[in-house]
């Protein structure tokens, strides 16, 4: 009541428009924000319907903010508490997630605006996930025990959750699996009889195709309880336990000598400060006339992986440079015969992966939740758009011992499966 008279305002619709009021320097908060994301065509709608637009151009997409409570966790560590939000259901995507998050990496180049509080969460998770032999396991456990049967709705029927090889762009997702463990065989010339390690096997798939289709013997190791189980599973399945030997043990633990020695997917959880102690394992594993095989996600540049996928996803990941891998073969005198970055392979296998994924959104949401279909959603998409847009690499290595020489004069046998010119054209109007 004002002087008798009712305002038909009370006090608690007072407080709701309070809360709901978007102050100036609320509004220059986003804007610096968006400043050192590098100004991305966005939309951002705020907790009371106003847009706040970066450019004129259409936004590729927009971001709505429940609340300013959302806006200053952003503001202080966007990687983090993106995330956070996304899942949490306080941010909401309107448009294609994929398109939104490629316009943010693009216009993100310039990490030395990263603020103080982004830094020092990433320094304090790559002390907490350090990949020790406790921690390891810890952070393997955290990624790959959650269970066989999500990884079963989205990969490929063999459970290669690795980066595939499309000798065509419009070549199905089982099939450029099946041509990826084709080609790295290929890579170090697999012979039968010959006697290989592998570090890090994920669910036993390419054991088991070295051994079917190459004739080696294969000890495979993994630190992964529920891979392991189900690879040994798969082996005795498919009459192939006498020719591969799935170890359930570190990589640091690995003993005897081998022609050669693989490895798929597992450089990213080693940790670079573990290269050069990497190295001594190959070196002591290898024959005199040795050879091997690294893949691993990588970088251009010296830099940490986004810090909300490793605290909430992808704990204790490090894809390195080429210079951090030449840190496991320099000191013991490898000859590097190959090295090859394939990308945007991995940028359509992530792709193949989201669809999937998307297609079983609602079973995966009645195994967890909602907030872990969210969460892994972003995880796929932007890792899809980082290799579409170059700031992750896939790096595939091929090394020998120096005196080995039974090599090939030309890379032609890598292509003689694969390569024609038709192909060729069609990988540059997919890229295009």
């Amino acid at each position: 009541m004002i002087g008798g008279v009712s305002t038909g305002v009370n006090t608690q619709t007072m407080t709701m428009l309070g809360a709901n009021r978007v102050y100036p320097i609320e509004k220059r908060l986003l804007r610096a924000l968006l400043s050192r994301s590098g100004n991305p065509p966005l939309g951002i709608v705020l907790w009371n319907g106003e847009e706040v637009r970066t450019s004129h151009d259409p936004p590729v997409a927009r971001i709505h903010l429940e609340d300013r409570g959302t806006l200053l966790k952003l503001a202080s560590d966007p990687e983090i508490h993106f995330g956070d939000a996304y899942t949490d259901g306080r941010v909401k995507i309107e448009g294609d997630l994929c398109a939104l998050l490629e316009a943010v990496y693009c216009g993100m180049q310039d990490r030395a605006k990263r603020g103080v509080c982004a830094m020092l969460n990433s320094r304090w998770l790559d002390r907490r996930h350090n990949n020790t032999l406790r921690g390891s396991r810890r952070n393997i456990h955290h990624h790959y025990d959650i269970h066989t049967d999500f990884y079963k709705l989205w990969l490929d029927p063999q459970l290669l959750y690795t980066c595939a090889y499309y000798p065509s762009p419009s070549d199905s997702l089982e099939d450029a699996q099946v041509a990826k463990m084709h080609y790295v065989c290929r890579k170090v010339r697999l012979q039968p009889g010959e006697q290989v390690v592998e570090a890090g096997c994920g669910w036993g798939a390419l054991a088991l195709h070295m051994a079917r289709h190459y004739g080696v013997r294969v000890r495979a190791f993994n630190i992964s309880h529920e891979q392991i189980v189900y690879a040994r599973r798969r082996a005795v399945e498919e009459g192939l336990s006498h020719r591969v030997e799935f170890v359930e043990d570190d990589y640091r633990n690995i003993a005897g000598k081998y022609d050669v020695f693989m490895s798929v997917g597992m450089l990213e959880h080693v940790g670079t400060g573990n290269f050069r102690e990497l190295g001594k394992v190959i070196d002591r594993s290898l024959h005199s006339t040795g050879r091997g095989f690294l893949h691993s996600i990588g970088r251009n540049t010296p830099e940490a992986l986004n810090a909300w996928v490793r605290k909430r996803v992808f704990p204790g990941a490090q894809p390195p440079t080429l210079r951090h891998m030449m840190e496991i073969f320099e000191p013991r005198g490898f000859s590097i015969l190959d090295v090859e970055n394939l990308r945007l392979h991995y940028a359509r296998t992530l792709e193949h992966w989201l669809e999937r994924f998307e297609k079983s959104a609602r079973e995966i949401a009645r195994m967890f939740d909602e907030r872990f279909v969210r969460a892994w959603r972003l995880y796929l998409a932007g890792s899809a758009t980082a290799f579409r847009v170059g700031t992750l690499q896939l790096f595939q290595i091929v090394f020998a011992r120096p005196a080995l020489n039974r090599l090939p004069w030309t890379r032609g046998y890598l292509y003689e499966h694969d390569a024609t010119p038709q192909r060729e054209q069609e990988w540059i109007r997919a890229i295009s």
